[in-house]
């Protein structure tokens, strides 16, 4: 028996190494996907957070981003998402699964319109499909994701140039189809302005509750942005579409029910916006996630530790669209600084919410149970240590009993 656990314990030591024999590093995987609506088969690049790939073993689900162009993005999107969501224990951001989109036929799926990509081309014959290519990812391909893979209901659409042309065409045709939106330094200019143009005779009415729109500006003329808009040369057109955009956007009067925050970067071209725009995006878009509790607030009696934590996740569930509530183990932790901080109340405070936030659980009986037991109480802590084996007859429990009540 001896014999058979340790060779059990030597292989969960080595199990590690024998995964990294292959000397790879891997942050995602590449499916096909046969689309109907488009009628040929898509690459699609997905990662998940820890590499948990299977949606029916999962204990955990995960918001998703969509991500246009995602051959060019997708390794650091998925390199921005995990330093700020988990590395160094950042928590800035969600754990988030990515789905980059790459491309077939670019200029024909991101335009919504049809219309000729430089002045006075008559080439582009296959511009338009933008509607079919929205279908193909409302239909086949998120449905998809889906079915695989374990997800929240809280989407992002990420575009730049123009998949951002098509990320706006989204949030004025389909708002409901994501939470929120990131258009980088999109090609508003496509097809003499037609999209700016219903942009500004759409009412973003309560379809547009909740939504989300960050808008990045590349300095793409080599001029201020008071000379651009006065100028009416070819070179300017991009970038004097865009600011035309972001003035109307900016106005409160025309806003109504859209959140949003558009950026100039001044010292950043079409080609190097993406990475900046997209982190300042999706700082701009979470914000409501990230839970700070400073020193001063764990040893301030008078602070309010858990009105605050059940602030924050109320604003999430409402974000999220389902409840949401912490993890047990992140409000045991809390209580234990707490304990140590001598600040018993509010410990006591945060370790009671946890068994109401998981009545079925006995775990967080035991812990209650042992901090009454360290803090005197007897009678508290053998009611608690009661509830735990009703739940479950586990054997710390019952022990804990036996010694309390002699």
């Amino acid at each position: 028996m001896k014999n058979i656990c340790l060779a059990f314990l030597l292989y969960l030591c080595f199990q590690p190494l024998i995964g990294q024999n292959s000397n790879t590093i891997s942050i995602g995987k590449i499916e096909s996907l046969d689309s109907e609506i488009l009628n040929e088969t898509r690459k699609i690049w997905v990662h998940v957070p820890e590499g948990n790939y299977n949606k029916m073993s999962s204990t955990k689900t995960y918001p998703v981003l969509y991500l246009l162009d995602g051959n060019s993005h997708f390794y650091s999107v998925v390199g921005m998402m995990r330093q700020l969501s988990s590395s160094n224990r950042n928590t800035v951001l969600p754990k988030m699964i990515v789905v980059g989109i790459p491309n077939t036929d670019r200029i024909r799926d991101l335009s919504p319109t049809t219309g000729n990509y430089y002045s006075g081309d008559s080439t582009v014959t296959k511009s338009g499909g933008g509607h079919q290519f929205m279908s193909f990812i409302e239909h086949e391909l998120i449905p998809y994701i889906d079915s695989k893979y374990p997800t929240e209901s809280y989407r992002t659409f990420v575009g730049h140039s123009l998949g951002g042309l098509t990320v706006m065409n989204t949030l004025i045709n389909n708002p409901e189809l994501f939470k929120s939106y990131i258009a980088i330094d999109p090609s508003m200019w496509w097809n003499n302005k037609n999209l700016l143009k219903k942009i500004k005779t759409t009412k973003l009415d309560k379809r547009y509750n909740g939504r989300t729109l960050y808008l990045g500006i590349a300095n793409t003329a080599g001029m201020d942005t008071l000379a651009v808009k006065k100028d009416t040369t070819y070179d300017t057109r991009h970038l004097r579409a865009i600011l035309e955009l972001n003035s109307f956007l900016k106005n409160k009067d025309n806003l109504n029910h859209l959140s949003y925050k558009g950026k100039y970067y001044e010292e950043e071209s079409h080609a190097s916006v993406p990475l900046i725009t997209t982190y300042d995006a999706l700082r701009f878009v979470f914000s409501f996630y990230q839970l700070d509790i400073n020193e001063r607030e764990l040893i301030d009696p008078e602070k309010d530790i858990l009105y605050k934590i059940k602030n924050h996740y109320e604003r999430l569930s409402k974000e999220y669209g389902r409840e949401m509530k912490p993890e047990l183990y992140f409000i045991e932790n809390l209580a234990r600084r707490l304990i140590d901080k001598q600040q018993l109340k509010k410990a006591e405070s945060l370790l009671r919410y946890n068994t109401t936030n998981y009545p079925e659980n006995h775990y967080p009986y035991n812990i209650l149970g042992d901090f009454y037991v360290t803090t005197g109480d007897k009678m508290k802590a053998i009611e608690c240590y009661k509830k735990s084996f009703a739940l479950n007859q586990n054997s710390y429990a019952r022990d804990k009993i036996k010694v309390l009540e002699i």
